[in-house]
């Protein structure tokens, strides 16, 4: 449908956390239209609906541009059943609200997701490697918290001059 402008770091928006979705109707398929074709578009693994500015809980990840076996997947009103916090990775992750920055975050290794597709079908999904980082990097973004929130505090210090001029660009 159409491509959105994506929510850079600085704008509020990014820290509240997005609200249920109560309705499964053309509203819905619209803002997930508009999330595939900003993703498709600035070349992501993933968005969430906060990212181009409406606080819903609505994410998509798209990994198959780095694994053929992965698809486009939508999740609403995800809930993270489980996540392996005893088997962690690290791994370089970037941020289409962050753009330019990227940086090794510690994740759980495993994730159990629990959401609703597109016409209110729940599943449930057991991801691991990259399909689970990506989730758990996208529901952050449902509950307020950015992928800076879980780098060392040196890290965000070393990197605070590209954070202001962010910040001062929003």
């Amino acid at each position: 449908m159409a491509i959105r402008p994506i929510v850079i770091f600085g704008d509020p928006v990014l820290r509240e956390v997005s609200e249920k979705v109560e309705k499964f109707d053309t509203e819905l398929k619209n803002l997930v239209s508009d999330l595939i074709d900003t993703l498709r578009e600035s070349q992501g693994l993933g968005l969430a609906a906060v990212q181009i500015g409406i606080t819903k809980r609505v994410f998509i990840t798209d990994l198959s541009a780095v694994d053929i076996n992965e698809k486009l997947r939508v999740f609403v009103n995800p809930e993270i059943v489980e996540s392996s916090d005893e088997s962690q990775s690290e791994y370089e992750e970037g941020c289409l609200s962050f753009p330019g920055i990227y940086q090794k975050i510690k994740r759980a290794a495993a994730t159990k997701v629990k959401a609703f597709d597109l016409d209110g079908n729940e599943f449930v999904l057991e991801a691991t490697g990259l399909a689970a980082r990506a989730i758990l990097h996208e529901y952050d973004h449902l509950e307020g918290e950015l992928f800076i929130d879980h780098m060392s505090t040196m890290t965000k210090t070393m990197l605070k001059g590209r954070l202001k001029k962010l910040q001062s660009a929003s």
